[in-house]
């Protein structure tokens, strides 16, 4: 449980910074291009603390991002509203990653703000369960 804690952790450290390169004020190319970046790692740390949240909660080993949000919708940890955005955000993440273009660079900055409180829904989400778990009896 340790490991999952230090992860979720993490995670959370990783939103607040792209919650706060999103407070920046302006539209500079330097703003987007940090906030995509910063959504990049955000997302990878999210999905891969729900993965471990999965194998160590609910006994679900899973590889992919998609699979972890199709099983944290299956266990509770995301309705099917937030599933379906956290699908469409997976896909936004694997398009910052294998091409770049000012348009869709343009697109995705723009629901930055969106997925960053999906995520902390997402990791709240998990907290919550953890520590209910964790509550003696």
């Amino acid at each position: 449980m340790e490991r999952l804690r230090n992860r979720l952790e993490t995670a959370l450290r990783r939103l607040n910074s792209l919650e706060t390169i999103l407070s920046e004020p302006g539209d500079s190319a330097i703003v987007r291009d940090a906030a995509i970046q910063r959504f990049e790692y955000t997302f990878e740390a999210a999905w891969k603390a729900a993965q471990l949240f999965l194998a160590v909660v609910e006994g679900i080993d899973l590889g992919s991002p998609k699979g972890v949000i199709r099983a944290c919708r299956e266990v509770a940890l995301l309705n099917d509203k937030q599933a379906q955005q956290a699908l469409a955000m997976a896909d936004d993440r694997n398009m910052t990653v294998h091409t770049y273009n000012e348009g869709l660079a343009d697109q995705i900055y723009a629901r930055l703000p969106e997925y960053a409180q999906l995520i902390h829904a997402w990791l709240q989400s998990m907290a919550r369960k953890l520590q209910e778990l964790e509550k003696p009896d």
